[in-house]
């Protein structure tokens, strides 16, 4: 009886408790729809702002968030523990300060979005545009691509969609320091850091100078090194990118020696200064760039000069001088072909010297040797070449190291055995003036007390050399330039230390600040002016020669032309295929600063035979022609792609985010 009792309790508790559970929102298994129950899922709790708890973070102008975040992520710690806020963590030590915090900021706006009234808001698009366009170049500066979840168009949204701007905060704080540095009334002035760059922080100053100055700069590449590298060149102009009529173009060339690396300094700082004295409004700077298309190839060599930086800095012992010298000589002076590039260029020199005596011949002009393409031709040269032959050029100066002077052409001795002899091109009064407006313009070249090397012997005390007389060699650039197009180039030695110590840079750039500047200003010596038919229209190809000067130079693509000159009379002659020549008469002062003016007008004409025979060397093939078999594309672009496979080598910081993350974060590696 008692048994029974106990049994009933049981049934009517489990009965109590089968109702309880009954009642309660049963849980939905499989098959209960089979069996005809019926349940109902719970619904999922909604989303809602909660507070920013991420200390890369704490520091936006909003203070909640949402979860999922923009970019998936469900939980804080999830985004915590993901590559993206790692990046994040790190990225004022990776880009050495620059662009942070707006990168930082930026960041975190996709990761913890804003979050108002329990309704994400996104970020606005103008302002990740304004950030990538003056910051990507940092992340190219260490080989970093740009980071995926800073995609501007994936990621953020348009003004009208209701944006918000995430360097909000950050733009309140700047005004108020602005607003302090205001009240003070210090003078402002150009900041140069005198340190030796890497090649990715060459690059990388360049297009940060460049995006600081867009209205007067620009940047690109001429080609790639033997390893892959950029020959990035900077451009300033008041209208970069075009050849504007009339407007004379120079190029600076820097680090065509490897390890001679002064140049290349002095021509990164150069391209600080022009940017930074044009937006404080130095009158000088600006009417030089607001006149002038100035081109600077800081490095030629880059490849050279990762290895003489790699071996002076190994041997950067004070108690083992003599080492280092040794190695500042010779380390890294060729490209990674272990070909000096200043003997590579065609040897037109010893065509002009065998051909002077033809009746009509000039020394200007003369095609490339087919027989040239078929040595051994580095990628550096002809990316060069090419460059040269692209834009009309006037004035250029190459840097090198070893002595103090500046040598002018021609470089090739005419001595039967090439031994060393004066050899002065047709335009020997005017490479003096140029190599002169450098040399009085340095502190210490022109001077009798100057330093001398004596690497190559006596130079004279003036600052200034022809480069034949100095010692003989072929294949240099500055015949090249020449003899090849109207470029009149000089080589400028800046020292006797080809790798000076980083302490002696300031010293450098204030010895050769003012030459550089002087320098440039003088390719508006001499006249200018446009050839045109008689409709108006500009003669391209048409030749302005001038009597007793056997070297001609032709117009541009519109009609226009710039012959530098020396002060006094001559008589200038323009001629073309198809026109009657035209000649002038003109003085030129000795105290003029700016081109004169001297334009043509070319009449139709029938051509004559004995004047076209003017225009092409028999048996030299013709100016047009340029690596007509095709053998730089034959052996260089492949070994260079060869080399670049073998350095497939992940940048400096991949291993820190590889192992600090499970899956290798493979979208921050860039794709050339």
């Amino acid at each position: 009886m008692e048994f029974m009792r106990r049994k009933m309790k049981t049934i009517v508790f489990l009965n109590a408790l089968g109702t309880v559970i009954w009642c309660a929102s049963p849980r939905c298994d499989p098959g209960d729809e089979f069996f005809g129950r019926f349940c109902k899922e719970p619904e999922p709790e909604k989303p809602k702002c909660v507070d920013i708890m991420m200390n890369y973070c704490d520091d936006m102008s909003y203070t909640h968030t949402m979860f999922p975040n923009i970019l998936g992520h469900r939980t804080r710690e999830e985004a915590e523990l993901g590559p993206e806020y790692l990046l994040l963590s790190v990225v004022h030590n990776l880009l050495n300060g620059e662009c942070t915090p707006d990168i930082r900021m930026l960041g975190c706006s996709v990761l913890l979005p804003r979050c108002e009234k329990e309704k994400v808001l996104k970020p606005c698009r103008s302002t990740c545009e304004a950030v990538r366009k003056n910051c990507r170049h940092a992340f190219e500066g260490i080989e970093m691509a740009w980071p995926y979840f800073l995609d501007c168009d994936r990621f953020f949204v348009s003004d009208q969609e209701g944006c918000y701007d995430p360097l909000e905060g950050l733009r309140v704080t700047q005004e108020e320091d602005q607003a302090s540095i205001d009240n003070t009334f210090e003078e402002p002035h150009t900041v140069i850091q005198f340190s030796y760059q890497s090649n990715a922080q060459m690059n990388s100053i360049l297009k940060k100078t460049a995006a600081r100055c867009p209205e007067i700069a620009t940047t690109y590449s001429i080609g790639r090194s033997v390893e892959g590298k950029d020959l990035l060149v900077i451009e300033f102009s008041n209208n970069p990118g075009v050849h504007e009529l009339l407007e004379p173009e120079m190029k600076y060339i820097g680090n065509m020696h490897g390890n001679e690396v002064l140049g290349r300094q002095l021509l990164i700082y150069l391209t600080q200064y022009l940017c930074s004295e044009y937006l404080l409004g130095n009158q000088r700077i600006q009417s030089l760039i607001n006149t002038t298309r100035i081109h600077i190839l800081p490095s030629m060599n880059p490849d050279g000069y990762e290895l003489a930086a790699a071996e002076v800095q190994g041997t950067n012992d004070p108690e083992n001088e003599e080492a280092q010298n040794y190695y500042s000589w010779t380390l890294g002076r060729g490209n990674a072909q272990n070909i000096d590039l200043n003997r590579n260029f065609p040897d037109l020199t010893a065509v002009a010297y065998s051909r002077r005596r033809h009746r009509h011949f000039r020394s200007d002009h003369i095609p490339i040797p087919d027989s040239y393409w078929f040595d051994k031709v580095a990628p550096e040269t002809y990316a060069v070449m090419k460059w040269i032959r692209s834009i009309p050029f006037v004035l250029s100066a190459n840097f090198h190291g070893g002595e103090l002077v500046v040598s002018y052409p021609y470089d090739l001795s005419k001595h039967p055995l090439e031994e060393k002899m004066f050899s002065p091109t047709p335009d020997e009064q005017v490479f003096k003036q140029i190599a002169r407006t450098y040399a009085d313009a340095h502190a210490t070249m022109s001077g009798n007390n100057s330093e001398r090397c004596g690497n190559f012997g006596s130079i004279g005390q003036d600052g200034i050399i022809n480069g034949a007389k100095w010692y003989s060699f072929a294949g240099g650039m500055q015949d090249f330039n020449y003899l090849h197009t109207n470029c009149l180039e000089v080589t400028v030695e800046l020292g006797c230390d080809k790798f000076p110590a980083e302490e002696e840079l300031y010293t450098g750039w204030q010895d050769n600040k003012e030459a550089l500047l002087t320098f440039m200003e003088s390719v508006h010596r001499g006249i200018k002016g446009i050839v045109k038919d008689a409709d108006g229209n500009g003669i391209k190809g048409a030749r302005i020669s001038v009597r007793g000067i056997r070297h001609d130079i032709t117009t541009a693509e519109n009609g226009d032309y710039w012959r530098m000159l020396t002060a006094g009379i001559h008589i200038v002659t323009a001629s073309a295929p198809g026109y009657t020549r035209a000649m002038k008469k003109i003085h030129l002062p000795a105290r003029m600063q700016k081109a004169g003016r001297v334009d043509f007008v070319l009449q139709k004409a029938v051509v004559e035979p004995d004047i076209e025979e003017d225009y092409n060397i028999p048996s030299m093939g013709t100016y047009e022609r340029f690596d007509p078999y095709n053998q730089f594309e034959r052996y260089a672009i492949r070994e260079q792609n060869q080399n670049r496979e073998e350095r497939q080598e992940k940048p400096w910081w991949w291993s820190y985010f590889s192992r600090a993350h499970g899956s290798a974060p493979t979208w921050l590696l860039r794709i050339d």
